[in-house]
């Protein structure tokens, strides 16, 4: 690589993101890297950069793209290591081309050298923060030799492995520019006019946590740095001037900072004076406190919030432990819960399935336990993925707790089928583990799709209510009784096997989500495709049918009285509200049971009284309609996933009251 007779060094950025319904991410990772570098260099003017490659291009393109540069810095992750390592083999065919570096979560520090030796053409690897290992690499080219610089490790030609310090980090963030006021976008956005952007937005760094799955807390010594306050409220404006619809906060712990509220109330304010931007999703403090009920209260007032999460991913005591973990309070999980419900915002909750010591009776018993504790609007259940750089891939820890996995294709889900890449992306999934065993694993895996195809898609969760209520029984019971279904019961007994055959698929390698050509030509959930075939295959009748003796039966023989009456009618309304194509008006609904009272007390976090009478409901279905099955699919579906959005609003309409 001889540069000396050039004026510039040529520099290359790849951060490759998944678009997400049409919209790109700004390549934050790398415009990081060139705001610090044009800010530090001893000679700015050296170095020219290219517009980043920002989104999954044809490998002839990208590579054309980046012909002619010194250096090619490649920015990796889950969802781009196998693009990024075909372009950088390509560029580096024959042995000659740009010096090669990778960054990024998915390059290992554990087992480096092996990783440097798998890929002869990567010439430099980086471990955690990039910026000052960037900006040695960028002030060394010209000599070659790389000393000093933190951070990298690299090959010898005789296989030595060389490193240089790691594991530093910045403390005072305000040395780093930001890229979106540094200017860094500018001439990227000036060049695809037509992209509708997603912003990264970073407030702090670094993870005071040590989950093991996870690898923003191993790579950051447990210490959480803080962006200027005065850059960030700047950045908000870049965002509202700039039109960007959507902002995703990149922090691990959102609200773990009392000017996080500030923060919020600065997006709110700038979404009512300019109209954007229009949504902000972070990713709160995992000990949630009061602090993000307020955070979360301003998001949603403003209609900036995508929902709540109240973490747990297990609450197993003994998984907490292995995963180094500690959780919210079950008391300050139900009064959050329950303010939240009662404020109309959202929240969901998500578990981890296949995370070390847990079995079948304790993710069973854990999720119905969260949903007695007050969660009726979603629980995420995620497979668990080994991440790179995890504590939880290290060969010791998973031999340890005997974790078996599986290398899966990685889809996104409601991704489009058509949009079949030309490099694969894969992902490792924990398909079993020494206390749960691949049969209890898979048992586990219907459990959570029948959990959230009956009470979270809303399909039965009026009348799971109420029967958990009124007799004591279980939400792990009722579910359970629709996964032991008798012959007897043909439509829920095909969803169950359904449920079985798709587990089993992962076990193998397939994917987690199952695609449908049929319904929008995208990848679902295998419950929301279980309640799209319901719904549109005319099926409601027959599973309604089956779902009264399943629910009935469930309930211990002397508790039944208490459901016997009310059962049918809690059936009918649930029905008659699960929202579905071609249905107009404002029908009423007369009941011998303050039924929907009831269960929006229980929601709210009260503890009524069923009372017997003479009660109308009037269902709105004039507010919203679909004209065609595929409408219905996008909108209530898919957009309402996190949401919970499934059921009409209904309200009690002038008429009898009962007593």
């Amino acid at each position: 690589m001889d540069m000396k007779a050039r004026d510039k060094i040529s520099v290359g950025l790849v951060q490759i993101n998944n678009s997400f319904s049409g919209q790109s991410y700004l390549p934050y990772s790398v415009g990081l890297l060139q705001a610090y570098a044009q800010k530090h260099l001893s000679r700015p003017d050296d170095c020219e950069f290219r517009l980043p490659i920002y989104a999954r291009l044809p490998l002839k393109r990208a590579v054309s793209e980046l012909k002619g540069c010194d250096v090619v810095f490649f920015s990796a992750y889950t969802w781009n290591m196998n693009i990024s390592i075909r372009i950088a083999r390509l560029l580096k065919r024959g042995g000659k081309g740009p010096l090669i570096v990778f960054g990024g979560p998915q390059v290992p520090l554990r087992g480096v050298a092996g990783f440097l030796a798998r890929h002869k053409f990567i010439d430099l690897a980086c471990h955690g923060e990039g910026e000052r290992a960037f900006l040695g690499i960028l002030e060394n080219l010209r000599r070659g030799t790389w000393d000093g610089i933190p951070n990298i490790s690299r090959l010898e030609r005789n296989g030595t492995l060389v490193q240089g310090r790691l594991g530093e980090r910045t403390a005072d963030l305000s040395s780093i520019p930001s890229p979106y006021l540094a200017g860094v976008f500018e001439p990227l956005m000036k060049a695809n006019p037509g992209e509708n952007w997603i912003a990264l937005w970073e407030t702090n760094r670094g993870c005071p946590f040590s989950c093991s799955y996870c690898v923003w807390g191993a790579s950051s010594d447990k210490k959480v740095y803080a962006r200027p306050t005065e850059d960030l409220y700047l950045e908000l404006d870049w965002f509202s001037r700039n039109r960007i619809e959507f902002i995703f906060c990149c922090d691990a712990n959102f609200g773990i900072l009392d000017r996080d509220l500030d923060l919020a109330k600065r997006a709110a304010e700038n979404k009512s004076l300019h109209g954007y931007p229009r949504a902000l999703s972070v990713q709160n403090t995992k000990n949630s406190t009061t602090r993000i009920y307020d955070i979360y209260s301003t998001l949603s007032a403003a209609g900036l919030s995508k929902g709540v999460s109240l973490a747990m991913q297990s609450s197993n005591p003994a998984t907490l432990r292995g995963i180094r973990r500690a959780n919210i309070s079950q008391r300050v999980f139900r009064e959050l819960q329950s303010r939240f419900n009662r404020a109309g915002i959202e929240t969901f909750t998500d578990f981890i399935l296949g995370l070390p010591c847990e079995t079948y009776d304790t993710f069973a018993d854990g999720v119905s336990e969260i949903i007695s504790s007050g969660q009726h609007n979603r629980v995420q259940f995620n497979d668990l993925s080994i991440l790179t750089g995890s504590e939880m891939s290290d060969p010791a820890y998973l031999k340890r707790y005997g974790i078996s996995s599986v290398n899966s294709r990685l889809v996104n889900i409601h991704g489009s089928l058509s949009e079949a890449p030309e490099v694969e992306e894969t992902q490792r999934i924990v398909t079993g583990t020494a206390s749960m065993p691949g049969k209890d694993w898979a048992r586990c895996r219907v459990f959570g799709w029948t959990t959230a195809l009956l009470h979270f898609d809303k399909l039965l969760q009026i009348p799971l209510v109420l029967a958990n209520r009124l007799t004591g029984t279980g939400y792990r019971s009722l579910v359970e009784a629709f996964m032991t279904a008798a012959p007897d019961y043909p439509v829920i007994g095909n969803l169950h096997r359904a449920f079985l055959l798709k587990a089993r698929d992962i076990q193998r390698g397939g994917e987690e989500y199952i695609g449908s050509k049929k319904w929008l030509n995208i990848w679902w959930p295998a419950d929301e495709l279980a309640l799209i075939d319901l719904c549109a295959g005319r099926r409601l009748d027959d599973f309604y049918a089956e779902a009264a003796d399943l629910l009935y039966g469930a309930v211990p023989a002397h508790a039944r009285h208490a459901l016997k009456e009310v059962l049918p009618h809690a059936l009918m309304l649930n029905k008659t509200l699960l929202k579905r194509p071609f249905l107009r008006g404002r029908p009423a609904i007369e009941l011998p049971y303050d039924i929907w009272d009831y269960y929006r007390a229980v929601l709210d976090g009260g503890d009524p009284v069923l009372r017997r009478g003479s009660f109308l409901y009037e269902i709105d279905r004039a507010s919203e309609s679909w004209d065609s099955w595929k409408d219905w699919c996008r909108k209530v579906v898919w957009y309402g996933h996190k949401r919970g959005a499934y059921l009409y609003p209904c309200q009690k309409a002038p008429g009898r009251t009962g007593t």
